[in-house]
């Protein structure tokens, strides 16, 4: 052992770093890439994925590792957990996940101890050159897709978010449960991290791309990428109804209203009318009876009508869950405002005769009663939404202006 990477290793045991290898009948490539990591980590943890080729006897043979074996193949996926759960028990802070069929580069493991002894904590992702490293072509296009929906998810963009070749804070780690399995694991584990405002880093990796007749991928292109898109559906949908509106509260929580409202001034350079403009917008969507969308929606009017999406989206957490029962209220009373003669269902006589007509069979009836209601309540929230957006219109106008001759004199 030389010099240099008798320094690398010390510097992985004081930074408490690992290998994880999670393996499915590489047995060609595996001892190769294990003595290989060893020169760099001397902890390594092999998790044997159920193989079926000389696997497990090569592994028997190559002393001062830890190796999990599994008796039937149960996915990428869960290898990796278990292994990173295993490192976790260990003792160890941080753990870098390695493929064992020789495609990754073990000489590029000190990036990765450079990268998080200056920003300790981090995710960091080796990023191959998918252009200039022979990635076949089918592959670029996935790694598109991916970067593309992680960069909706999570707001970070990435060079490359398919690389097997990571650091993981194993603190951060710890307390999470995951639900997949496979290839889309890696997905997975990389979008909740960023949820959790881990910083998400990457640094250049080499890749070796074997002739096609020698490679050996136990990726499946249909069931994989299938397996993937149904993930990516599910945390769009986690994105848009609950991250989304969870870091617009966090900024409004750590900005007073008027404070956002002089930022979006100071550094967008809009006119009172503007801002006014976006705000009530905001508050007419936020309003409207489309729970879970309102904040889809607004965004994506506020990008049409090309007016100020910050504010848009802040207005419109109006329809926060505490606000919810006070516009419904308002909402129904509104609409009986313009609908004569229906019923009043909030009242106890009305829901006394809907009980009866439910209880005797009668659903028609029941249905009827609801539809009144329903409609009064729609009408109603166009007319609450109005009303709002004209109120948040004025007040903001106003605000916005005193703001502006207040800061006039400067310029």
């Amino acid at each position: 052992m030389d010099k240099t990477t008798q320094i690398i290793q010390q510097k992985a045991r004081a930074l408490n770093v690992c290998v994880v290898m999670p393996t499915y009948n590489n047995a060609a490539t595996l001892p190769g890439v294990i003595h290989e990591v060893l020169r760099y980590c001397p902890d390594i943890i092999v998790v044997n994925d159920g193989s079926t080729d000389e696997t497990g006897y090569y592994l028997s043979k190559i002393e001062h590792i830890d190796v999990i074996t599994f008796d039937h193949n149960k996915g990428k996926g869960f290898a990796l957990r278990e292994g990173l759960r295993k490192a976790a028990l260990k003792g160890f802070r941080y753990a870098i996940t390695i493929d064992s069929d020789g495609q990754h580069f073990a000489n590029d493991l000190p990036k990765f101890l450079e990268a998080v002894e200056k920003t300790p904590g981090s995710v960091i992702v080796g990023a191959r050159n998918i252009q200039a490293d022979g990635m076949p072509s089918k592959n670029t296009f996935a790694n598109k897709f991916s970067n593309f929906w992680f960069k909706l998810e999570t707001g970070i963009s990435l060079p490359d978010t398919q690389s097997g070749y990571r650091l993981y804070p194993l603190e951060s780690i710890n307390a999470m449960k995951f639900f997949s399995t496979r290839y889309e694991f890696e997905v997975e584990i990389l979008v909740r991290l960023a949820w959790k405002d881990i910083p998400v880093l990457s640094v250049p990796v080499k890749v070796y791309y074997p002739p096609e007749e020698e490679r050996v991928s136990h990726f499946r292109p249909f069931q994989d990428f299938t397996r993937i898109s149904i993930l990516n559906t599910f945390l769009v949908l986690i994105t848009l109804l609950w991250i989304w509106p969870r870091d617009l509260v966090k900024y409004f929580m750590a900005h007073k209203l008027s404070g956002i409202v002089k930022e979006q001034l100071a550094h967008h350079n809009e006119s009172p009318q503007k801002v006014a403009s976006a705000v009530g917008f905001g508050l007419f969507m936020g309003i409207l009876p489309v729970w879970g969308f309102q904040m889809l929606l607004a965004a994506f009017f506020a990008h049409l009508l090309k007016i100020n999406k910050v504010i848009v989206l802040l207005a419109s957490n109006i329809s926060l869950p505490p606000m919810i029962p006070f516009i419904i209220y308002f909402s129904y009373r509104s609409g009986g405002l313009l609908i004569k003669g229906d019923t009043n269902l909030l009242s106890k006589e009305s829901i006394d005769i809907l009980h009866q007509h439910v209880v005797s069979g009668d659903f028609y009836s029941a249905l009827e009663q609801l539809g009144l209601g329903f409609w009064q309540y729609v009408v109603g929230s166009l007319v609450l939404g109005i009303a709002a957006a004209a109120i948040g219109w004025i007040v903001t106008w106003l605000l916005s202006r005193i703001y502006v001759l207040k800061i006039k004199p400067e310029n």
